[in-house]
Parts: structure tokens; sequence; C-alpha cells
């Protein structure tokens, strides 16, 4: 990461789901286990897999090697109080309120066993707060909260029935003396909820878990499009991560175990313009240490990672499709320029053409960078037209000559 990653703007190194569990090996999960917590009910990194972290030292003695690199750490938690500090009614760190007092028993992430959500009141901000004071003392820089962004796993209270432990998450970090970025799973988050979610978060995923299947890829078009007007600087609707490289090397997941991305080279290419332009948070899931070249051209790009970083007001431009068959532009604004995606998302090559004339002067002659391909491909005035191979996409910088 550090090496390889950094130069191009890469960051953040987050720690997922489970470092609590003594027991946990691999992507199931183990109901009811035992997990690793403070007097104060507060998930400790287990000993026994995270050695550095004994003697109370939890995370932070990877936090600082990670910032010894120039790089930034972050972790995975979970909506909500331990069961197992529930049941042991343990006391909250500068409260009044015990474990018992707050948490509310019909709130429960139906895919995971751990945790209770709380209700709202005093006691349960109190409990946000002692769990961020740690992470600050610790020295945390990213924090992915999960079962939280989403209503359907939550019947009991609706809409949208986690606002409350939204905000006192977010009442929390601003109260712990240390800068963190908020990210919230998972998806689909709810459109209606855009205004809440982007006042208090900084990324929130639209979309459920994201795996290398072209039917998750094709699906994020539409997921992309019903969120273009809510992206903006410092909240960002979530694509999810980047299944790319090396995948579910202890676990099969979507697929084979220890597996290379199933996506085509021309899919991955798709799936990076669209994150890209649509301005996704980028977050590499795959298995560092074995990206071939391919992989990590991907990830060093420096006209895709400047557009992606400067660029504003994408939108779906057309979409002409058959029963999920047929081609899609994407347009933005740069800065001296604009940048377009062409994908074509038949089985078959095609040719796709954008109308310059309708997005800039007509008339007028402009010069046009492959960005994949970084090439000049020529000057073109009113009509630009590319060949796309099945399943790909052409993303191109548009400069006036």
């Amino acid at each position: 990461m550090a090496k390889y990653l950094k130069p191009y703007g890469w960051e953040y190194v987050v720690c997922d789901i489970q470092w609590y569990e003594p027991k946990a090996r691999d992507n199931d999960y183990f109901s009811f286990t035992p997990l690793n917590t403070d007097k104060y009910g507060r998930l400790m990194p287990a000993e026994n897999r995270f050695p550095s972290s004994k003697g109370g030292k939890g995370f932070k003695p990877i936090a600082d090697y990670v910032h010894s690199l120039g790089l930034k750490f972050g972790i995975h938690i979970m909506r909500g109080i331990p069961r197992q500090a529930v049941h042991a009614d343990m006391p909250i760190k500068n409260s009044t309120f015990t474990a018992r007092e707050v948490a509310h028993h019909f709130s429960v992430c139906s895919w995971n066993t751990d945790m209770y959500g709380m209700y709202n009141c005093k006691g349960a901000q109190d409990y946000y707060n002692s769990i961020f004071e740690l992470y600050a003392q610790w020295g945390v820089d990213f924090i992915k909260c999960d079962d939280i962004c989403v209503t359907e796993f939550r019947k009991w209270d609706n809409p949208y029935s986690a606002d409350y432990e939204i905000e006192m998450i977010r009442n929390a970090i601003d109260g712990c003396g240390r800068d963190m970025v908020l990210s919230l799973s998972p998806g689909p988050a709810e459109i209606s909820c855009a205004k809440h979610l982007a006042k208090n978060a900084n990324m929130w995923r639209m979309t459920g878990d994201f795996w290398d299947d072209w039917g998750k890829l094709h699906d994020m078009f539409y997921r992309c499009h019903l969120w273009e007007n809510e992206v903006s600087q410092g909240a960002y609707p979530d694509c999810d991560m980047l299944p790319l490289g090396r995948l579910s090397k202890n676990g099969s997941c979507h697929g084979p175990q220890d597996r290379m991305t199933q996506f085509t080279p021309e899919e991955q290419i798709t799936m990076m313009s669209l994150w890209g332009i649509f301005r996704s948070p980028l977050m590499m899931g795959g298995n560092l240490p074995d990206n071939d070249d391919f992989t990590l051209s991907l990830l060093t790009n420096e006209e895709y990672l400047k557009m992606h970083r400067d660029s504003r007001g994408a939108h779906e431009y057309s979409r002409n499709e058959k029963n999920g068959k047929g081609t899609i532009i994407w347009v933005a604004s740069g800065k001296g320029c604009k940048y377009a995606a062409l994908f074509n998302t038949k089985d078959k090559p095609t040719s796709i053409s954008l109308n310059l004339s309708d997005i800039l002067m007509p008339d007028t002659k402009y010069s046009i960078y492959d960005i994949w391909g970084k090439e000049v491909l020529g000057t073109y005035k009113n009509k630009f037209t590319a060949r796309v191979l099945p399943h790909g996409a052409v993303l191109i910088k548009i400069i006036n000559v």
C-alpha cells in the first residue's frame, strides 16, 4: 500500500469485521460467540489474533505503524452495544446508565448476533461517546459502521429506523477530538434519506455487498443514476469495494475460494470507469501483495484519479438498452475539460457515438484523450465514435484545441 498506491493518493487501510472475535477465521459468523471487551463493554481486538493489542493497547500499535508509513487507519464497527455487555449489565464509562438500560432488545441485526441496537436516550449517547473516545486514543481515522444504513433489516421501526443512532455516532465523532471519516453500511440506502445521510456521514452504501458478478455491476448503472444528484464534496454515495485482484483467500464467497476476480478485463474497466466518473469512494477489496500488473494499472492511472478527484456534475447522458443489453453514456465536467464514459452492455462489440455538440460548443474542434489507453485519439468536431468491447468501456477526456 505505502510503496505502490500511496503516491497516487490512496491512504486509508481499514480492518474489517470481527476483529474483536477470538475464534473468527473466515467469512462465516459464529452465532453468540464470546467477544473481547473491556470492563465498560467496549469491544477490544482479539489478542490471539492481534498480539500487539495486549495490555489494553488496542489498535494503537497498529495505527501508529500505519501512520509511520504516511497512511491512515480505519476499523469496522457494528451499530449498537455488544449483547454480552447487556447480558452482564456492564457499566457505561462516564455514565449513570448501564448496558442493559440502553439496549433495545428488538433492534437486532438479521445476519450477525454480536450486538443490540440502542434506544434513543442519553445513556446510548454516553456509550457511543465512550467508544469513540477509545478510538481517538488508538488513532483511528476511518469508521465503517455496519447494520445502520438500510431499513429492511429493522422493520420494528419505520421509516429509517437508525436515524438517531447515526446522529449519535456523528455527535460522538465530533466530540472525540479527532477527525474521522464516517462510512455507513450496508445498502441499499434509501434515496429519501439522502439529505440526512449527507448531513451526518461522509459516505453511505447504495447497494448490498458488491462482488465480481456482471449482474451486480450492471445493476450499479441504475443505482448511480438514482443517486447522481446527491454527490457532494465530503458526502458520497458509495458503490462499495472494488473486487479486483485476489479475492476470498480464506473462504468461498460469491465464487471459488482463493480466486482472481471473475470480472473480465473489460468488465474491470467498466467498473472502474463508472465508479470514477460517478465519484464513488474507491476502496480496494482484494489482496494487494497478489496484484498483477493489470490490476495495479487500474489503481494507479493518474488521469483517471485526477478525474475522480476534480470532476463535478456527473450524470447519465443516455441509456439505450433492451433486456439489459445496449449502450450507456455518462458525462461530467472537469477543470477546463469534459469527461465521458461510453459503456457497452452487449455481449458483442459495438460502436458508440457521442454528440459533442450536445455537451460542448458546436462546430468546435476538440482533442480527445483515451484515459485507459493513455493516448490521444485525435481531433474531433461535433461527434465522436468509439468501438467498445463486450461489457467494456471507453473513458475519454475532451479538451478544447
